[in-house]
């Protein structure tokens, strides 16, 4: 009898080691999977640089473009403007990163309908075609305006970001210049903590400011970075399955995949703003002009079509 129950005991063991082994070794090949060297082998093309592609591209290293766009939908609806655009250029075998905001206003063709601001092609598109093919057209003016292709998109609203914030138990920026949100509420220049609340009140800021949107950008780009030192943390990167879980709570839209998103944060941990990124804007000439959409006549930024693209070509070129 005792032979029998040593014998019993010593197959339960070996399964339970089997199964140990086979989940250490699942583990280990995700792990593997996951380096970006591994899984960045081909990327989506949303946008070629000069039309639409929706295609998959094999590529030698993890470099590509994703586009930032923060929207002003409202929650059940899905129709919005692109109301933030960044696009950000990521090299995760030297782990840089070049940023580049582009401004709403910016003047635009759209085929068939003519001049209007970047801002509604989204808009206008997603009322015609539906919410991907909306944040798409997004994407594909953005990509023609620059001359790059664009490989990910990623759009939240003010609720997604405030939310995004809050779950991270707030954040610390640089506030590069004194921000007043009312007379008696001036930010001064400086660090400072924000929760999702206070610091969606400063992003959106931009009637004080000296020079309006471009100061805008500067401050949706310092919460940006704050946002991700966080994220990227070496100590929280143990969150970031979790944090990952709860992407649809922030965003409304996105091609990037779960492993996607888990291969880029392993890659990015320990992010140092002032040594890994590089931030540039756009100049243009802000012009009353006609918007063949809207058909009326606003205030709309003329960019140098040859300035921007050779910013582009030496920062975002894959």
């Amino acid at each position: 009898m005792a032979k029998k129950k040593n014998h019993k005991w010593k197959t339960i063991c070996l399964s339970v080691l089997g199964l140990l082994v086979l989940a250490v070794g699942t583990l280990a090949y995700g792990y593997y999977q996951l380096q970006p060297k591994n899984h960045f082998t081909s990327v989506p093309v949303v946008s070629s640089g000069k039309n639409a592609a929706n295609e998959t591209v094999n590529v030698k290293e993890p470099i590509f473009n994703v586009l930032l766009i923060g929207s002003d939908e409202r929650k059940g609806q899905n129709i919005g403007h692109s109301d933030t655009m960044m696009l950000v250029h990521v090299d995760l075998n030297k782990h840089k990163y070049n940023a580049m905001s582009i401004p709403r206003d910016t003047r635009v063709h759209v085929d068939g309908y003519g001049y209007t601001k970047l801002t509604s092609v989204q808009y206008i598109m997603q009322a015609k075609n539906g919410s991907k093919q909306g944040v798409e057209a997004a994407v594909s003016a953005v990509s023609e305006l620059t001359g790059v292709p664009i490989n990910y998109y990623v759009e939240t609203n003010f609720e997604g970001f405030q939310s995004m914030v809050d779950s991270m138990d707030g954040i610390t920026m640089d506030v590069p210049f004194d921000v007043a949100l009312t007379k008696d509420n001036v930010i001064k220049a400086g660090t400072h903590s924000f929760n999702g609340t206070s610091l969606i009140r400063l992003v959106r800021e931009r009637h004080s400011l000296d020079n309006g949107d471009f100061g805008r950008q500067r401050l949706q780009m310092e919460a940006l970075k704050g946002i991700a030192e966080k994220a990227l943390n070496p100590g929280n990167i143990t969150k970031l399955p979790a944090l990952v879980k709860t992407v649809p709570d922030y965003i409304i839209a996105t091609n990037m995949t779960t492993s996607d998103m888990m291969s880029f944060g392993m890659a990015a941990k320990d992010f140092k703003p002032d040594s890994q990124l590089s931030y540039f804007q756009i100049p243009g000439k802000g012009q009353k002009l006609y918007d063949d959409i809207l058909e009326a006549t606003n205030y709309q930024l003329v960019i140098d079509a040859q300035k921007i693209k050779k910013l582009a070509e030496a920062h975002f070129k894959l």
